[in-house]
């Protein structure tokens, strides 16, 4: 397993790129305009992990700016942690097994969410390509929120 990313909503790209990059000294290292889906995502490093190589390697910051205004209360701006896995099946059969709920299954063969026992959402990404679709997790319907 390795960490991956923090993910954070914002309201005004500009300005959030202004803090984390011009202020805070992070660097742009990815982005992600998806119009259909109404939403952009920007990935910033801190400069020593761009600097050493490891810029897709080292836990990022996620900026997630939805193009729909949203006030964002009672800590919704905070998004989710992200962990990239071998075996996306295997680890939401283990944590299921455990009782652990799987709020987004993965269904893709790519993506799962569970929440943690504070209610903290966790993003499960499959390493590499998506994994063939398989059953149960196909035909499995989200349970709760994520």
């Amino acid at each position: 397993m390795r960490y991956l990313h923090t993910m954070v909503r914002v309201t005004d790209l500009a300005k959030s790129l202004e803090f984390y990059c011009d202020k805070f000294g992070m660097e742009e290292v990815r982005r992600i305009d998806n119009p259909a889906g109404k939403f952009t995502l920007v990935f910033l490093a801190a400069p020593l992990d761009k600097a050493s190589g490891t810029k897709d390697r080292a836990p990022l910051l996620e900026l997630t700016y939805n193009y729909d205004p949203e006030t964002y209360g009672g800590g919704r701006n905070f998004g989710h942690l992200a962990f990239e896995v071998d075996d996306i099946y295997a680890i939401c059969a283990k944590l299921q097994k455990a009782g652990v709920v799987i709020n987004r299954s993965p269904r893709d063969g790519r993506m799962a969410f569970v929440k943690s026992p504070d209610n903290i959402s966790i993003e499960i990404l499959q390493k590499g390509e998506a994994l063939a679709k398989a059953e149960p997790w196909a035909s499995m319907p989200n349970t709760g929120t994520w």
